[in-house]
């Protein structure tokens, strides 16, 4: 793990794209502004824990669990009508 050392104002640079800024400190917490692509996701570590949880768990579904959800929502399988021409 790299530890680094920054007063208010200062940065860090994550490659050629990504900084992380020392906004402000109170009491027992820093803010951090973050820059980074739209196609980089940043998120609180306790929030991606909880967004990689739900996608393990959505993985892991089984057919008939999907099977059941689309009997729930009422989905349908339809047949597009013949397209006969006189």
């Amino acid at each position: 793990m790299l530890i680094l050392t920054r007063k208010v104002g200062e940065a860090i640079a994550i490659g050629d794209q990504i900084t992380v800024r020392l906004l402000e400190i109170k009491g027992g917490q820093v803010k951090l502004g973050v820059v980074a692509p739209n196609l980089i996701s940043v998120h609180r570590e306790e929030v991606y824990t909880r967004i990689m949880e739900e996608n393990r768990k959505a993985a892991s579904e089984t057919p008939a669990d999907l099977d059941s959800i689309s009997r729930l929502l009422g989905a349908k399988k339809t047949t597009p009508p013949d397209s006969q021409s006189e």
